[in-house]
């Protein structure tokens, strides 16, 4: 199932996510809706807070951008090591079209719970990197506009409420325009 996704300044995004206790079929569900809304958004990473669920989970799969990868579950990761630094532009589905230059760590060793519950640990480099840093940020509340100046943030907090209107706006007209169904009552 297709889910909604949060546009900061949504208050959701800013709050940290809780670790999951055990990956039953509920949780499967839920990784299965976050990839399915992740395709359909087009991007290459999802966070659970993203779509309204304080878990401390997300999806990744860069392979539309990324040769050998493929869709990756995560479940409480942990970023246990880091190497280097590089830049990246990057979005977000939280905040959508827009796009800046954030400073990550070139490498990253992650640990989680996988789709199935066992532990695994990956060494990522290149864009699945920064997709783990980036996604990971989100279950601790952060944004990649958190990473950027006060000016550039409040520019583009300025672009996404007036979006946010926007799209309230639209929603509205369509009940308005929805036909109307008289009661036999």
């Amino acid at each position: 199932m297709i889910r909604e996704i949060l546009i900061w300044p949504d208050p959701l995004l800013k709050q940290e996510a809780k670790p999951v206790a055990a990956v039953d079929d509920d949780l499967r569900a839920l990784l299965d809706d976050m990839a399915e809304t992740m395709y359909a958004a087009d991007g290459v990473g999802l966070a659970a807070p993203q779509v309204g669920e304080l878990k401390r989970c997300l999806v990744i799969d860069t392979s539309p951008r990324q040769e050998g990868q493929k869709l990756l579950h995560f479940v409480n990761p942990e970023i246990v090591r880091t190497e280097g630094v590089t830049h990246y532009t990057e979005g977000c589905l939280s905040i959508p079209g827009e796009a800046e230059e954030v400073e990550r760590a070139a490498k990253v060793w992650v640990r989680a719970l996988g789709y199935d519950g066992k532990p695994f640990e990956l060494e990522c480099e290149g864009l699945l990197a920064i997709a783990v840093q980036h996604e990971t940020d989100h279950l601790s509340g952060t944004l990649f506009v958190d990473h950027l100046s006060a000016l550039k943030r409040e520019l583009i907090r300025k672009r996404m409420k007036k979006l946010k209107a926007e799209k309230a706006a639209e929603r509205a007209d369509d009940v308005k325009k929805a036909p109307r169904h008289e009661s036999a009552l």
